[in-house]
């Protein structure tokens, strides 16, 4: 696959970076340069950014062409807003500090060039940079007032980089557009590449390392090139078709931030910003169940200032659940009137809203895994031993859960089947786990999860490798029309 650097005047660029082709922006713009097929990079280093530019045109009309432009429009459009800058300045406070501790002078000014810097002592601060402002050429201003913080960030041209760095630029371009070795066979065709998003030893990931590995085999048998990345490969997000989150999702974590800059670029995401959004909080689940009349357990959402009339409506002992909690942290049953109020007020010092929840008790709780719209797998999660939830978390922190069974959807209830089916698609098209529990005879929703766990030997189970092809296959069509 060629791949463009595209630069104002190509006469004045003396290096020669192997795989690429350069070609000049009006030659790109009028479309003089041989037909680059859909998914090639696109190096955009005009000297101009600028709306309506002809740099800022090269970096749209590769958009428009199914190419992969570096920086993309997004990009661009975040080095002009304030805001993020300060958020961003915000968020590198630290790292800031400790990588320009021993500089002496009140500003000083680092150059990054595809992600790097000259000096290796920076090159932590300069991929932060690269990640949060996905542009080839850099140049971040820092002020030192007491503290160190970031002042600015801007893209710079060709012409603005010093002789002495071209060569280390011309390496660091090379390096960028070589990808890491691949295990499939020489010969095989990929149309895609999908970045699957994982977090290698968290201790509640939501696939194994098995799982992993069988996704990428599933991938790769239908023409998708997957790779493993982590959180320091935000600057590399536009060079993908799809993006596949297997880390633990939070509207305040990373990896919202990921699936916000994916969707925005255009690829195919799992889990998307707008599902992490609305499973991830407790209170919206409560009142879009309500509204929709989905069966749940008594439920309601209340203030501080309306914690004294909630144990009419729910009884004791009763389960209060902090909006954004997960993994049986922030989630806590009360069995009298006095716990209740202990909980609530400890709660209340991070959050002005509570859900709290009838309490209905058995013996496991049902994960139906749902896909596009349609079942994909049915577990039966059994409590903890001793416990009243699936995890129990020790007083040291350390996790216990209990067993599990994988049951084939043809002898799945149906109407759990249904209910998990009709509550996913309240949600999204995507990919959600939904606990059910069956109470009195009726099953009732308990939970929606934008990123169900899916294991190897546990969730697939029944059907096998199916399962990763069902996941790989549902990316491939969505790829596949987004293409076209």
């Amino acid at each position: 696959m060629t791949s463009l650097i595209v630069v104002d005047n190509p006469k004045r660029w003396n290096l020669h970076i192997d795989g690429a082709t350069i070609v000049s922006s009006k030659d790109y713009l009028t479309g003089a340069v041989p037909a680059t097929e859909p998914g090639a990079k696109v190096f955009n280093l005009c000297r101009s950014y600028r709306y309506q530019s002809a740099g800022y045109y090269v970096s749209l009309l590769a958009e428009a062409r199914g190419q992969r432009p570096l920086p993309a429009i997004t990009a661009i459009q975040d080095l002009k807003l304030s805001p993020l800058m300060r958020l961003v300045s915000q968020d590198l406070d630290e790292l800031v500090r400790s990588s320009l501790q021993r500089i002496k002078s009140d500003e000083f000014e680092l150059s990054v060039y595809f992600g790097r810097n000259m000096a290796k002592q920076y090159d932590k601060l300069a991929n932060a940079l690269f990640n949060a402002f996905p542009a080839p050429m850099l140049r971040a201003r820092f002020e030192h007032n007491g503290v160190w913080r970031l002042a600015g960030v801007r893209a710079i041209a060709v012409g603005e980089v010093p002789e002495s760095h071209r060569p280390f630029l011309a390496e660091q371009a090379q390096r960028s557009l070589k990808r890491a070795p691949r295990k499939a066979k020489p010969e095989t065709a990929f149309r895609f590449d999908l970045a699957i998003l994982h977090e290698p030893g968290e201790e509640t990931a939501p696939s194994c390392s098995d799982a992993l590995k069988r996704f990428i085999r599933a991938g790769e048998s239908m023409g998708i090139r997957c790779e493993l990345i982590e959180k320091d490969a935000y600057g590399r997000i536009a060079e993908f078709d799809g993006l596949f989150i297997r880390v633990n999702t939070g509207v305040n974590h990373y990896t919202y931030r990921f699936a916000r800059r994916a969707a925005a670029e255009g690829l195919v995401v799992i889990d998307d910003p707008v599902s992490i959004v609305r499973c991830t909080n407790k209170v919206y689940l409560a009142e879009t169940l309500a509204r929709h009349r989905i069966a749940t357990p008594r439920t309601i959402t209340f203030s501080k200032e309306g914690a004294a009339g909630v144990l009419a409506e729910v009884g004791l002992p009763c389960v209060v659940k902090k909006p954004d909690s997960s993994f049986s942290v922030g989630v806590l049953k009360a069995a009298d009137e006095a716990e209740f109020r202990a909980i609530t007020d400890r709660l209340f010092e991070e959050t002005d809203l509570l859900v709290a929840q009838e309490f209905v008790p058995t013996d496991f709780d049902w994960r139906i895994g749902v896909l596009g719209g349609e079942p994909l797998y049915a577990c039966r999660y059994f409590m903890a031993s001793g416990h009243w939830q699936i995890l129990k978390r020790e007083d040291t922190g350390e996790l216990s859960g209990g067993e599990w069974q994988t049951v084939p959807i043809s002898e799945t209830p149906e109407g759990v089947i249904k209910l998990a089916t009709r509550t996913a698609e309240l949600i999204g098209d995507g990919l959600y786990g939904v606990d059910i529990k069956v109470v009195r005879g009726k099953p009732v929703v308990i939970e929606i999860n934008d990123n169900p766990n899916l294991d190897a030997d546990v969730e697939d189970q029944i059907i096998g490798q199916r399962l990763y092809e069902r996941i790989m296959n549902h990316f491939l069509v969505r790829m596949e029309a987004r293409r076209s």
